[in-house]
């Protein structure tokens, strides 16, 4: 049995020893911290969703916890929340230079974590898979485009080899918010940590844990951070680029400029607008698959963040479904992270 199997195995019998009534219903998840971007609309789907019951809250900032109080969300301590054995499910949205200490925690106390990214530092991250393992819990890291439709239909094309032989992978995200840059700069890994964890996740799940990480570089002005990294396989080059000053990031349409691109020798699948209306575009020599020879545009179901990765996890707990991505895939993007952002030493 492999590492990863052994990672599947554990993690299933573990939800499978709890019985499959144990979960009929609404499954209770608690929230230890709420001030990352992406804590409002989980803690909105959690409170909306069929799957889920919000038992609380527990948010260290007390203007942030305000408005979750003001707004009808119950408050709690953390201890509450860690002691709790109707709480199966802890989700990490904190600060994120407090999303390591806590996973390691919410583990310690014995609970399934999703963990919003970038997940840990490296210290952590050993913690993290250790607790996970020999516990027999899960850990989901919230990385933004692991369920959305474009994105699985390029990893699709690419690994079936529709697209030949992948010799270069190119992603982009820009972003302009002026709020996050002081938590940015808290993060080692600053921009690259921050935003490109989201590219890096697809790019070493398609690839695999790349040779080495070439460099590193960042460039920063007085309106913030730009980040870019190249990642080396055999015969593929990744690159990965971010910025935190992009004009109009967030309008023109939404989130126009981000994208992931993957080249091969039979031809190339872009994906564009990954919120809200993606666009996936394959260009192909030859037929292959499902798509034809030539420029063609993909028709795409609209993406609402983060509604996969709890779905996901309600099917984990109640019948024991493994996830899309394992723990030791989950670790190799981790590492690969860390070595883009300068975390390793």
């Amino acid at each position: 049995m492999t590492r990863r199997q052994f990672t599947a195995t554990a993690a299933g019998a573990a939800c499978a020893a709890a019985g499959p009534s144990r979960y009929a219903g609404r499954i209770r998840i608690a929230f230890l911290g709420v001030s990352h971007s992406h804590g409002p609309d989980k803690v909105q789907l959690c409170r909306e969703s069929p799957d889920w019951e919000l038992a609380g809250i527990w948010e260290p900032d007390s203007a942030v916890a305000g408005k979750y109080r003001a707004a009808g969300v119950r408050m709690l301590t953390r201890e509450e929340i860690l002691n709790d054995p109707t709480i199966p499910v802890v989700a990490i949205e904190s600060a994120a230079r407090l999303h390591g200490p806590l996973a390691v925690a919410a583990l310690s106390a014995g609970k399934h974590v999703h963990l919003e990214g970038p997940p840990a530092g490296k210290a952590d991250t050993s913690r993290i898979a250790g607790l996970a393992r020999s516990n027999g819990l899960l850990v989901q890291v919230g990385y933004l485009w692991r369920h959305h439709p474009g994105m699985n239909a390029l990893i699709d094309a690419a690994r079936n080899g529709w697209l030949g032989n992948i010799f270069l992978v190119h992603g982009m995200m820009d972003t302009l918010l002026p709020d996050r840059r002081s938590e940015s700069a808290l993060l080692n890994g600053r921009q690259m940590s921050d935003q490109s964890c989201h590219l890096i996740d697809p790019l070493v799940r398609l690839l695999g844990k790349p040779a080495c990480v070439l460099h590193c570089s960042r460039r920063t002005t007085a309106y913030g951070e730009c980040a870019d990294a190249s990642f080396n396989w055999p015969d593929a080059l990744g690159i990965v680029s971010s910025a935190i000053v992009r004009p109009y990031a967030a309008t023109r349409p939404l989130f126009a400029h981000r994208m992931f691109e993957v080249q091969g020798s039979n031809g190339t699948a872009t994906l564009r607008l990954m919120e809200g209306a993606p666009r996936l575009e394959i260009d192909l020599v030859k037929a292959a698959g499902p798509y034809a020879e030539g420029k063609q545009e993909v028709r795409l179901p609209a993406f609402t963040r983060h509604a996969g990765d709890f779905q996901e996890l309600a099917r984990f707990l109640r019948n024991g479904s493994p996830l899309s991505v394992t723990l030791q895939e989950e670790l190799d993007v981790q590492e690969t992270l860390l070595a883009a952002s300068e975390m390793l030493a």
